[in-house]
């Protein structure tokens, strides 16, 4: 089944949300516009330590699982409570080891982020900031391990939400083993529809949350780590409550999760699950997620906004334009304007430039993304916007950056 026909499907299924009944589009990394059927699975009521909560448990962890591919036996689902940011800082406190060093590879907030997890675990941690623009290398992440010996583990953000660039993670996988290290991936915006099989791009212990997409609602994330890397684990975490080996080790032995778990966002979890394999799996997600973006890309750039990001690293889960040098223009009115029309969007994450992010995830197709386009162009219209274009000096740093004839990037 082709994406096209998948969603097509979905949509005469669940209903795609309607502004005019006041229910906006999420245009954000998630949280996420959903389908009704994922909505009307939190309807009811579920006892946490019963039986029946304790098998949508057991399918949740085996449907993720199955995602991996051919390596899956190798590995565990552990959900757990929380934001993405908790599960993040679990996957660190839990495997990378108290005399352990962390190389954290970030190019965007995310990753700055959770260098600055590692200064509250007070465990050593390598930082290497690209900046905005470029990603990480798998040459400069070989260079820098085989300068320091005490790097044990790597992380690398697979899609960087705060600009849109998806990093190569085969290429940094590739590099960290050869050095005899261990890879820990934050999927956390690009599960579900961009492919990671640990048979083809090798990894310790991935995380992502349930309202990414998937095409759940907030309220946990979960860990899919290397059985022997649980088993190594024990005793490393610096917390209780995100420990995932003891989050593992009481679901093996009860069913059960230790703490009060979000037992409406399960249900809803299990019910995007179901219409994501309906759809096709992570090839269609992926597929439907990608005409989003170029859709909304070539409508955008019509109107003559400028993406942040050289087309080679663009993402088709959120994309970051910049803002125009107009006079005219005012982010929060344009935020406005759109949200007027149905269609809420997400302000910038950058600290360069002025930017904002329009997100390709979530119960949308084509059609909705060309809507999109129409609400912004009378936005503009209604600012009195005469054009989109950024700042001259945006566009001469990004093709500065981006241009370089090795494509590397590489920083000292």
């Amino acid at each position: 089944m082709t994406a096209t026909v998948a969603n097509e499907l979905a949509i005469k299924a669940n209903s795609l949300p309607d502004p005019e009944k006041g229910e906006p589009f999420l245009l954000t990394p998630g949280p996420l516009t959903t389908s009704y059927a994922v909505k009307q699975a939190m309807l009811r009521d579920w006892g946490s330590w019963d039986g029946d909560f304790r098998a949508m448990t057991a399918e949740l962890r085996r449907r993720l699982v199955d995602l991996l591919g051919n390596e899956r036996k190798a590995f565990e689902c552990v959900p757990m409570q929380g934001s993405g940011s908790y599960v993040v800082e679990a996957m660190l406190g839990t495997f990378v080891p108290k005399d352990g060093k962390l190389l954290v590879l970030a190019n965007g907030a995310y990753g700055l982020r959770a260098a600055k997890t590692m200064d509250y675990l007070g465990r050593a941690c390598h930082l290497l900031d690209k900046g905005d623009y470029l990603p990480p290398r798998g040459e400069e992440v070989g260079q820098i391990l085989a300068a320091d010996p005490a790097i044990t583990h790597v992380l690398a953000i697979h899609c960087e939400t705060s600009s849109g660039i998806l990093n190569p993670i085969d290429e940094i996988s590739k590099a960290t083993y050869a050095a005899g290290r261990k890879l820990l991936i934050d999927s956390m915006s690009a599960f579900g529809a961009i492919p990671v099989e640990p048979d083809k791009i090798r990894f310790e212990a991935l995380v992502s949350s349930a309202n990414k997409c998937i095409e759940g609602v907030p309220g946990f994330g979960f860990v899919l780590a290397r059985r022997s890397e649980l088993e190594a684990s024990a005793g490393n975490c610096h917390s209780l409550s995100l420990d995932i080996h003891a989050q593992w080790q009481a679901m093996e032995e009860t069913g059960q999760w230790r703490f009060t778990p979000p037992t409406h966002a399960v249900a809803a979890f299990l019910a995007a699950l179901k219409a994501h394999e309906v759809e096709g799996g992570i090839a269609a997600r992926g597929e439907r997620y990608e005409a989003n973006r170029d859709t909304l890309i070539a409508g955008m750039r019509q109107l003559g906004f400028e993406t942040l990001l050289d087309d080679r690293w663009l993402s088709p889960i959120i994309v970051t334009f910049f803002c125009p040098v107009d006079g005219a223009f005012s982010f929060d009115r344009f935020y406005d304007l759109m949200k007027d029309q149905g269609f809420i969007i997400y302000p910038g994450k950058l600290t360069v430039v002025d930017s904002f992010r329009i997100g390709c995830i979530g119960q949308m197709d084509t059609t909705i993304m060309r809507r999109v386009v129409t609400a912004a162009d009378l936005s503009l219209k209604q600012m009195g916007v005469v054009s989109a274009a950024p700042p001259r000096e945006a566009l001469q740093e990004r093709q500065k950056l981006q241009s370089r004839p090795d494509e590397m990037g590489m920083t000292s």
